[in-house]
């Protein structure tokens, strides 16, 4: 098989390897796998910013629960649509290397799906119907698990969990960060 071109300047890689968590050689991968989304449009336009719909159709996104959610979140511009830059954010946030900071914040923006700076009992029903299909999970069991979350989590008592809380909780889950 033959080398992709990619028309990346040294100064861009030296940029984006000082930026994320990625090396050349994923950057590289992300550049092709951004660039796959619609070849026309992109046409080695950097400033390119694709429609989510667009993005969601990459296999790492296509099953994921929340890809529409994390393509808002990483979109600079809050408009669902995401740029090269917003896209290497991404990867980076997703990549081994990524610090379990970037993890959590990341996690907890994904979650707080109204944006409110908590995630909510509604954040919490809505994240369980995600993952467990509403006929598998009576709504006297989603309360039950929404309310043992807040008796384990929510410090503070007031019915929801904070950026600091869900951090808590997550650090008891090592398995989140595999």
């Amino acid at each position: 098989m033959g080398s992709k071109i990619t028309r990346l300047s040294e100064d861009k890689f030296d940029e984006y390897s000082e930026l994320t968590y990625l090396s050349r050689k994923e950057i590289i991968r992300a550049y092709d796998k951004f660039k796959s989304c619609d070849p026309i449009e992109f046409s080695n336009n950097l400033d390119v910013r694709f429609a989510r719909e667009k993005i969601m159709m990459l296999p790492e996104l296509r099953v994921n629960p929340f890809a529409k959610r994390i393509c808002d979140v990483f979109s600079s511009e809050k408009d669902g649509k995401i740029s090269f830059e917003d896209f290497l954010d991404m990867m980076s946030c997703f990549c081994e290397r990524a610090s379990r900071d970037v993890k959590v914040d990341y996690a907890f923006r994904i979650f707080d799906l109204n944006d409110d700076d908590y995630i909510s009992p509604e954040d919490m029903k809505l994240i369980i119907s995600k993952l467990i299909s509403p006929h598998e999970l009576p709504e006297e069991h989603l309360q039950c698990i929404i309310g043992n979350i807040l008796i384990e989590s929510d410090m503070d008592n007031d019915g929801q969990l904070s950026f600091a809380e869900f951090q808590h909780l997550i650090s008891k889950s090592p398995d989140f960060f595999k």
